[in-house]
């Protein structure tokens, strides 16, 4: 019976590429100077499990690739060879070829066979290179010596039938040592059973081998290449020559010099956990991998019974408590345990900030040395959870972020060390949950921005501004398409694109953002964002016959202004005074143009909402609550309006429009100028 291998491609594939995650977070915690084995054990694991699955599934070019980078790590992990920068930099780049090789056979592309065949050629020269042994370069904490190998091999049933012979193994370990063999026969049939044929698919010869000498595991594993999955294999040191040493955990930090080592970005213990899924991490053996497309649905259903749940309770709302105290109870407890169904589905898809913080050290890493730079990189908060469809949309504005800090933010050790500044600069990023959002910040201690050249540069590309305006304003000017204050361009910044873009998609996922800077002391990007794109809370409004949804973390207050507070100002339009700060004032109903008599301001209701360090008051007829709203998108089912980011289903079964407002700040900020 054949076995089809291509249903386990796409678990092959997203294993293989969590793996080479593992494997360049440890290349990026490697001490040089003091490298310790787990974490080279972690890099060659990650190597090893590639080529074994690569040749099982018929991945010829990965498997073939990869032999010569296990051989080169193989020689790392046993202390034959010393761990140098240049081979650390060597395996980076194979990193990058295995992840172009790995997607080329996934997607039936074509690679860059230049880069295959240039690491190829680099990793020959290396293995080639007598390497000098030195002892000291390994330090692990626990330094162990196999004087052999005890090696415990059960074959699946049907080995034999295969055209497998279990036996040439032993021949091949013939060849690295001395050996005991101890053979159990208890899976071979019995003269006396009559069907030969179920005899012949169902025996097999287990065995356990004592393997004596200096052989590595690596040169062990290698002839187990080809085992196959329902096999049973334990390979453990036979015996060990134990010493301890004290193990220092680094900071939780890496510090990127040209031609210097990095310190770790974590503690070397966790690197082999480096690189795990949502729902399927390293270590934990209760969790299983789950399609996000199951998970959508599921949370979609959700979001149908917490609407379906709402809409009983509101028509339970009229019924005698006394009467129907059993049905009331039952509808409190629906409501409780639907909050916990929707809570725990959510959790699902949300993910640390780990998974996005985890690729800046070697982002950093290359950068610095491209630009001559020294750069440590700080992460506070990498176990912040996050939505996974927000994490997989901020990736590359916090990528181009990080890029602006390193190229425009910090300046070289030379200019630094002038300034009485630390020669290596400091890039930070954290992670925070504030209420319903989480707050992500990128900072340098760069030379900060420069108020007179943004708005020379602004004044020049015809962007309205002047020398009144205040420094949140002017901040806000970089964002202009075609921005950039750049006096030449390189391949790494310059052109004018980029940061409109960044802010164009963090608004596109519900946040905002935000700068702050010290001239000489460095910038502050300040991103806020909603912990997932599926459930929102908000203040429900009316206007009118017409109930809207206000995101909660965007409303400041809410008041009923006095008749002195409103006043109508020249080139301002209407605005309302709240302590001493005057702003305008746009009434929602004329907004999405709703029939009826609009009311003075002195006799609604005024929500003071806020949005990219600028403030509005929206007037409204009545504050309706406080509730949680299911997000449904309104394009997908409609089109697109001005200052609507979707949709919600209310109990009663009316439809209620979210309001967008950020969108509606920044056009009616528009309009009134204008």
């Amino acid at each position: 019976m054949s076995i089809d291998l291509e249903r386990f491609h796409k678990s092959f594939f997203e294993e293989s590429f969590e793996g080479l995650d593992a494997m360049e977070q440890a290349l990026l915690a490697l001490n040089i100077s003091a490298a310790d084995a787990e974490t080279i054990n972690t890099i060659f694991r990650a190597a090893h499990s590639i080529k074994g699955g690569a040749a099982t599934f018929g991945f010829a070019s990965v498997a073939d690739y990869t032999h010569g980078v296990e051989t080169l790590l193989d020689q790392m992990r046993s202390g034959k060879r010393q761990v140098i920068k240049a081979d650390v930099d060597l395996l980076l780049r194979v990193v990058d070829v295995l992840r172009g090789l790995l997607g080329a056979a996934r997607d039936g592309t074509p690679f860059d066979a230049a880069a295959v065949t240039s690491t190829q050629a680099e990793i020959a020269l290396a293995l080639a290179e007598e390497t000098p042994v030195v002892v000291v370069a390994i330090k692990p904490a626990i330094v162990a010596a196999p004087t052999g190998w005890l090696i415990r091999f059960e074959p699946k049933a049907d080995l034999f039938r295969s055209g497998n012979d279990p036996l040439r193994i032993i021949r091949g370990l013939d060849a690295l040592g001395a050996m005991e063999v101890e053979v159990d026969t208890a899976g071979l049939p019995s003269f006396a059973e009559a069907d030969a044929e179920t005899s012949y698919t169902s025996c097999y010869l287990a065995w356990t081998l004592r393997l004596h000498g200096d052989a590595t595991r690596g040169e062990v594993e290698e002839l187990f290449s080809w085992v196959e999955d329902e096999c049973r294999l334990l390979i453990e040191p036979l015996a060990v020559a134990v010493s301890i040493n004290p193990l220092v955990l680094a900071e939780t930090a890496v510090s990127i010099e040209p031609g210097k080592p990095a310190l770790a970005l974590m503690k070397p213990a966790e690197a082999a956990n480096a690189g795990s899924g949502a729902t399927a991490r390293q270590g934990d053996a209760g969790s299983i991998r789950v399609g996000t497309e199951k998970i959508d649905a599921l949370i979609n259903l959700v979001g149908e019974l917490v609407i379906t749940q709402a809409m009983l309770t509101q028509r339970a709302a009229d019924l005698d408590p006394v009467q129907y105290e059993k049905l009331l109870n039952g509808l409190s407890q629906l409501d409780r345990n639907t909050r916990l169904l929707q809570e725990a589905v959510m959790a699902t898809r949300m993910l640390p900030m780990e998974a996005v913080f985890s690729r800046f050290p070697r982002v950093i890493r290359d950068l610095a040395t491209k630009l001559n730079k020294q750069v440590r990189l700080v992460t506070v908060g990498e176990q912040t959870e996050l939505d996974k469809s927000v994490i997989e949309k901020i990736t590359d504005p916090l990528n181009h972020l990080v890029r602006n800090s390193l190229d425009h933010g910090l300046e070289t050790a030379a200019d630094r060390i002038a300034k009485g500044k630390d020669a290596t600069g400091t890039i930070r990023l954290s992670a925070a949950h504030q209420g319903g959002n989480i707050v992500i910040t990128v900072a340098d201690d760069g030379r900060g921005l420069d108020r007179t050249r943004i708005l020379a540069k602004a004044q020049e590309n015809g962007i309205a501004c002047s020398e009144a305006m205040a420094d949140a304003e002017v901040w806000q000017l970089i964002f202009a398409p075609g921005f950039s204050t750049a006096e030449q361009v390189t391949d790494v910044s310059g052109r004018g694109v980029g940061m409109d873009v960044v802010k164009r998609n963090i608004q596109a996922l519900g946040g905002s953002v935000d700068l702050a800077s010290t001239a000489g002391n460095g910038t502050q990007v300040i991103i806020r964002l909603p912990l997932t794109l599926a459930i929102l809370d908000g203040m429900s409004v009316a206007v009118g016959d017409e109930v809207y949804i206000l995101p909660l973390g965007s409303v400041v207050e809410s008041l009923q202004p006095l008749p002195e507070q409103v006043k109508r100002m020249a080139g301002q339009g209407t605005v309302v005074r709240v302590r001493n700060e005057y702003l305008p004032l746009m009434d929602l109903r004329e907004w999405f143009g709703l029939p009826g008599q609009r009311r003075n301001p002195h006799e609604a209701i005024v929500v003071i909402v806020e949005s990219e360090g600028r403030k509005l008051a929206m007037q409204i007829d009545e504050l309706v609550g406080q509730q949680q709203v299911v997000i449904k998108s309104l394009e997908a089912n409609y089109r697109r309006v001005r200052g609507v980011s979707g949709a919600t289903i209310l109990g009663d079964g009316r439809v209620s429009l979210i309001i967008d407002v950020g969108s509606i700040v920044r056009l009616f900020s528009q309009s009134a100028a204008a």
